[in-house]
């Protein structure tokens, strides 16, 4: 996980486990490869990326938050999940290892988008 000038195509790239002694990304970085993400905040002082949805209903908000965890499961890159007010789903994520963003986190962005599309 090393800072490239360019961003890469998030969505054919998978993650890559973490336990700590990565660098964080830099702002500089984090700002670049969140301009590929348009659904998505920082948070946080840049240390979490955050997507916001109102998904109209409960059963909607749950296939989400499903489809999320089936993915952060294959990826073992795992969002905080939050469900309230029965249809708004809060996805955050950060590399908890690091207290801080990776590349991972802006590769489960971009494949969260995906699913959700």
């Amino acid at each position: 996980m090393n800072e490239s000038t360019a961003s890469p195509d998030w969505t054919q790239r998978h993650c890559v486990p973490c336990e700590g002694g990565v660098e964080r990304l830099s702002t500089e970085t984090t700002q670049r490869y969140l301009a590929d993400l348009p659904h998505w905040s920082l948070q946080e002082e840049g240390n979490q990326m955050v997507r916001e949805l109102n998904t109209g209903d409960f059963q909607t908000a749950v296939r989400h938050l499903n489809a999320i965890a089936e993915l952060a499961e294959a990826e073992q890159h795992h969002p905080d999940l939050h469900l309230t007010g029965y249809r708004h789903l809060r996805v955050v994520l950060t590399t908890h290892a690091i207290g801080g963003l990776s590349e991972n986190d802006f590769v489960m962005a971009a494949r969260i988008d995906q699913v959700l599309s």
